[in-house]
């Protein structure tokens, strides 16, 4: 029952998305001596990082590409019968999905322990690989620094009226309301739902797309995710970017940091090799790529984040059991009971 309603909970996250192997046609499958790796990252943010380290290692690796949710619910109706060795999924949420309906094998101690606490399952059955903060956009033009919001619990006030942009069916927006309930409770979070769509707040399709809206002046707020406008500073030049953006301090749930994370399927047959590919995502030269190629937070200690990046530890974070985000159903329903989906 319990796998049956997480499977539901995922598909209905999932957006519909290819899944196609590394150098593989599609449609084709694993040969018996690769490494299966299901991704959730995608293949334009992850595959040359992937495709080195099969080639320097001299590992076959097979990686399947997809939306996370939809990968998550794929990989608990497979089971048993699943060629997956490991899932490197976007969210934590997922992970602990999958946690939860014990896909995943516990993972030594050497590999956790490189990971603060507060970025790995409680029960050892994953660990985060690089970090995300979710932050505010803002148009300069429109709000100068000092007037932008200290916390995303200001949003419903009557001058921010259709000036907030969101993208309700993308993962990290989900991810952040079930973080809010788990922070502010269930009713708190449903009153502040209600509010922002009583105030007009904007719908797009992607974090992406939230940034160019602020960015053109379109509206005034987005909720995005911080690298997005760091890797458009990067391909276009800070002076041809408008938008700036603020980190939420002091706890707020509007300053969730989220996690990219890996389990080893329970299921594998590639216990050797799918424990050196975890190692990989965790050593140097992946926590290097995570920093400088994706604007991302790395999360382990002696590699630091990318240049013009605030620290870690210096957001002010919410503390929260990132496990917790396994409860996507609820934050589903809630969604819809409010007509944010």
């Amino acid at each position: 029952m319990l796998r049956r309603t997480v499977v539901a909970a995922l598909l209905s996250l999932a957006v519909a998305a290819p899944l196609a192997g590394c150098g593989a046609s599609p449609g084709s499958g694993p040969a018996e001596d690769e490494l299966v790796v299901y991704s959730g990252r995608n293949k334009q943010l992850v595959g040359s990082l992937l495709e080195d380290y099969a080639e320097e290692t001299d590992t076959k690796i097979f990686v399947r590409y997809g939306d996370t949710a939809e990968l998550a619910a794929q990989l608990l109706e497979e089971g048993d019968r699943s060629e997956a060795d490991v899932f490197f999924a976007q969210d934590a949420g997922a992970l602990g999905a999958l946690a939860k309906a014990d896909a995943f094998a516990t993972l030594p101690a050497r590999t956790l322990d490189q990971v603060d606490p507060q970025f790995r399952a409680t029960d050892g059955r994953w660990v985060g690989v690089s970090g995300r903060a979710r932050v505010l956009a803002y148009d300069p033009e429109q709000v100068p620094q000092t007037d932008v919001p200290a916390s995303v619990l200001d949003l419903t006030d009557p001058r921010w009226k259709d000036q907030v942009g969101f993208a309700p069916t993308n993962a990290s927006f989900q991810a952040f309301v079930t973080g809010m309930r788990q922070l502010v409770g269930e009713e708190k979070t449903k009153q502040w739902l209600e509010g922002m769509q009583a105030n007009g707040m904007k719908a797009y399709n992607d974090n992406i797309r939230v940034l160019e809206a602020v960015d053109r002046g379109e509206v005034s707020l987005g909720l995005i995710n911080h690298y997005y406008w760091y890797e458009k500073v990067a391909e276009e030049g800070e002076d041809e970017v408008r938008a700036r953006i603020a980190f939420l301090g002091d706890g707020d749930p509007g300053g969730l940091v989220n996690v990219a994370g890996a389990g080893i399927l329970a299921t594998t047959d590639h216990e050797e090799a799918a424990q050196k590919f975890v190692d990989f995502l965790l050593s140097r030269t992946a926590q290097q790529y995570f920093a400088e190629t994706t604007a991302e937070y790395p999360l382990v200690d002696a590699v630091e984040p990318d240049e013009g990046i605030p620290p870690l530890e210096s957001l002010g974070a919410p503390e929260i059991d990132l496990s917790d985000l396994d409860s996507l159903q609820q934050t589903l329903a809630l969604l819809e009971e409010v007509g944010l989906t």
